[in-house]
């Protein structure tokens, strides 16, 4: 099996790190964002752009008063956004002219609250539309007066549920915007585990759906899978291994493939993925413009160099590699390289989507949360290195971080960890 990173690999990462300076403040932050993503050491991510740069022999990146000028712009436009937001808000509130009752005052800013705005923005707002309330003026309306304005039990218990969603569910990027966090994609069952095995174990399921109503969370739904290979039913391809069976006692047993398509401005782009049956973990990816064999052959050959860099190398002739019936995996170069190295070729039938059920679930997934939001990537598809971009950070998140049903609500990393940490937990 392969040691030596694959040099698309190469390629890849230095693609990320020279299109993305602009976002990070400094050089060592984006090299580990970008090894962290891809798998590789940082010094290796390092390297390879150095190598790059002086073969290129152009100087990289932009001057650290550059990135902070860049920071404090748009930390100044989050500010500007949030308060028109909240005037645009309060415009039927103030219509009336003349000034609301307090209690009013405090509904309308515990509103804005819960939609994750700024104290500061929300009385900047209203000072601005003709109402100037001090901050301690409103934090002493806020507060309670005696016994009777004692908050209930639920009320408590909702407050510090929905705080946890709060905290789980949005981020702040690097230009200081409060933004959604992968976790935001969460649904209403996934969210209760979170928060019971990270912040709140008593929370219940009642008030984490109250919580995610009034923050505006619904979770993402998959929606249909794009068609990206057309079999030709005559080709003589291999048998069909699986039949439909997608669990596996061990990782590097069973290996499902499948591509799909991103629509940028630039052209369409191609991404293959390869998962491992036991963990639903991304063994590897590969992002291209062009949907031809050595977008799917590049795939393999990293998820070989990734099993061997990783400890667990695959031994010849002891897994299989299941696809559709695509062009691209019957033709007779990536059968060959299938051959070569002692991997059991197995495809499905021509046009049925229920023999790579787990994958088209997978290729749902990603499009659903990674494509479809802008929780990975903020702004339009451009180019293919924008999808490289954002489906390294979602593979990342995926992999290691992302609650999965299947697995006991433990990401695919801990649970293959679990499996080699005893790898037979009924034996004496």
């Amino acid at each position: 099996m392969p040691k030596k990173i694959d040099a698309a690999l190469r390629r890849q990462a230095v693609r990320l790190v020279t299109e993305h300076r602009a976002e990070y403040s400094s050089e060592r932050a984006l090299h580990i964002q970008v090894a962290d993503s891809l798998g590789v050491s940082r010094d290796s991510v390092r390297r390879w752009v150095m190598q790059h740069e002086v073969g290129a022999g152009q100087p990289a990146g932009v001057s650290t008063d550059e990135r902070q000028e860049l920071r404090r712009l748009r930390a100044e436009n989050k500010r500007l956004r949030e308060v028109k937001e909240v005037l645009k808000a309060a415009t039927n509130f103030l219509r009336g002219g003349a000034r609301p009752p307090k209690p009013l005052i405090v509904a309308f800013t515990d509103q804005m609250r819960a939609t994750c705005y700024a104290v500061e923005s929300i009385l900047t707002a209203l000072k601005q539309a003709g109402l100037k309330i001090a901050a301690r003026t409103l934090r002493a309306w806020c507060a309670p007066a005696g016994p009777s304005n004692l908050a209930t039990t639920r009320t408590v218990t909702d407050a510090l549920v929905q705080d946890a969603v709060r905290r789980l569910a949005f981020t702040t990027n690097r230009a200081g915007e409060r933004v959604l966090a992968p976790e935001g994609l969460y649904g209403q069952r996934k969210m209760l585990a979170l928060i019971r095995c990270t912040l709140l174990p008593e929370a219940g399921f009642g008030a984490v759906d109250r919580a995610m109503r009034s923050l505006g969370l619904n979770g993402v739904v998959c929606g249909r899978r794009p068609r990206t290979t057309i079999p030709n039913p005559g080709d003589v391809r291999a048998p069909d291994l699986l039949d439909r069976d997608f669990t596996a006692p061990a990782p590097n047993q069973k290996w499902i493939t499948d591509l799909t398509y991103v629509r940028t401005h630039q052209s369409f782009t191609y991404v293959a993925f390869i998962v491992d049956c036991f963990s639903q973990k991304i063994v590897s990816w590969h992002a291209s413009v062009r949907r031809d064999v050595e977008l799917v052959d590049v795939a393999l050959r990293m998820a070989l160099w990734r099993r061997t860099h990783e400890g667990n190398p695959v031994g010849r002739g002891q897994f299989i590699h299941h696809s559709d019936a695509g062009s691209q995996y019957t033709s007779v170069r990536f059968t060959e390289h299938l051959s070569i190295k002692g991997i059991r070729p197995s495809v499905g039938s021509v046009g049925d989507p229920y023999d790579n059920a787990l994958m088209e679930t997978i290729n749902g997934l990603y499009r659903a949360e990674c494509i479809r939001t802008q929780v990975f990537h903020d702004g339009p598809w451009r180019t293919v290195s924008d999808v490289e971009y954002a489906t390294a950070s979602w593979v990342e998140w995926h992999n290691n971080r992302r609650l999965h049903p299947s697995l006991g609500m433990i990401s695919p990393t801990e649970f293959e960890a679990a499996h080699y940490a005893d790898p037979e937990p009924g034996a004496d």
